[in-house]
């Protein structure tokens, strides 16, 4: 029986249906406490592997964004929807389950809520940064700096095996970082990264999709959809996906005596095109699969 109803809207926790309820505060509020969490919990991880090796090994740090995530999505999905990341708000603004008008308010709540979160953690973890520097001989807003600017900020390839060593940063092995992932893969992985993610986004909170999980479980599922990705793609650049995380502490980093080994960083403008616009065209791609190639087009539990 073809069907004559209107479809029901892709989210409809707070984008469509809650939004309104709240004021254009309790909406900055929401994002930005959501990525202060993210980005506390997440880069939280990255200072302690790197700079105390409280986290050994790559899946710790990735299941601690996983959880980081769900932790977030919990707190302020309700208000806001937890978008906690522009590229995801975008796309939902680009394919129609998202208000424009709204977006402003929603990206620079993100981004307050990232510097916030670096900031404390620079707070927390000062003499542990110094420390480090001290240990590697690397002065901060030199070069051989993104051995502890990596816990704001993102590079291509991870520079994690540099802040590994115990002995002094040699200008060889600095000299021979850039080459290891190009601009163009390291491009790629960020677009790709954040495609799934958005992919998975939309899928989980589809009403039309029967294979999707309860609406309470749908941020575990992201979540561990982002520590999966974190766990393949972060040797080569970090895995950002959100240029919210990335821009915010990367800001603070440079502010806070790192300069430009924050901004603009070895990868020049690299972090610009990797970190801020391959996040954003990849989840409005991964996005538009889901709605153009695979959404169910009527509610999936009615068959006909």
């Amino acid at each position: 029986m073809a069907s004559s109803t209107v479809e029901p809207p892709l989210v409809t926790q707070p984008e469509v249906a809650q939004v309104a309820k709240y004021s254009a505060g309790q909406l900055f509020l929401a994002e930005a406490l959501g990525t202060f969490l993210l980005v506390l919990f997440g880069c939280g991880s990255v200072h302690a592997a790197v700079l105390t090796g409280a986290q050994a090994g790559l899946w710790q740090v990735a299941i601690v964004w996983g959880v980081a995530i769900m932790a977030a999505i919990y707190v302020t999905g309700a208000v806001s929807g937890a978008h906690i990341n522009p590229a995801i708000t975008l796309a939902l603004a680009v394919w129609g389950k998202f208000s424009w008008s709204k977006v402003p308010l929603y990206i620079t709540a993100q981004m307050v809520g990232a510097f916030l979160a670096a900031a404390a953690l620079f707070v927390a973890y000062g003499p542990y940064l110094a420390a480090k520097e001290e240990q590697q001989q690397v002065v901060r807003g030199g070069p051989g700096s993104i051995i502890t600017a990596m816990c704001y900020g993102e590079y291509f390839p991870n520079p994690g095996y540099l802040a590994a060593g115990e002995e002094p940063l040699s200008a060889a092995e600095l000299e021979k970082f850039p080459t290891f992932v190009s601009p163009p893969v390291a491009f790629g992985v960020e677009l790709l990264g954040t495609a799934i993610l958005a992919l998975v986004v939309f899928a989980v909170t589809d009403p039309r999709n029967a294979g999707a999980p309860a609406a309470n479980l749908a941020p575990v599922f992201i979540g561990l959809t982002v520590a999966a990705l974190i766990s393949i793609l972060a040797p080569l650049t970090q895995a950002c996906f959100n240029p919210a995380r990335d821009l915010g502490p990367r800001l603070f980093a440079f502010l806070a005596g790192w300069g430009p080994a924050a901004i603009p960083g070895p990868n020049g403008i690299g972090f610009v095109t990797v970190y801020l616009v391959a996040p954003i065209l990849g989840a409005i791609v991964g996005a538009g699969v889901y709605e153009w190639g695979i959404r169910p087009r009527h509610d999936s539990s009615i068959s006909g």
